[in-house]
């Protein structure tokens, strides 16, 4: 199954997303094929004020146990974390 993860940054949180960007693109990238595709959302500055993440686990408390390993989440850079089922209808190289 498909989840999205949508997360939102604290206000002026640049610095930290910054710190902890290394630690976390090793956790993404340990997601191996679980991660269909991950990205930041950016602000009117182009700079990251959230991120998207799509996992493909077996059911929502596993899709919400990896977003809250990220090692974003484990600094407090995220404002709100929302776990949604996704469906991938268009372009899915899957399908």
């Amino acid at each position: 199954m498909l989840f999205a993860i949508l997360c939102e940054d604290k206000p002026n949180s640049l610095e930290l997303r910054l710190a902890t960007r290394t630690d976390h693109l090793a956790h993404l990238k340990a997601l191996g094929e679980r991660l269909k595709f991950a990205g930041p959302f950016l602000g009117a500055d182009e700079k990251p004020v959230g991120s998207l993440l799509v996992v493909d686990t077996g059911d929502e408390g596993e899709a919400r146990a990896i977003a809250d390993a990220d090692p974003y989440a484990k600094a407090g850079l995220f404002e709100s974390v929302a776990v949604r089922r996704w469906n991938w209808t268009v372009n899915n190289p899957d399908a």
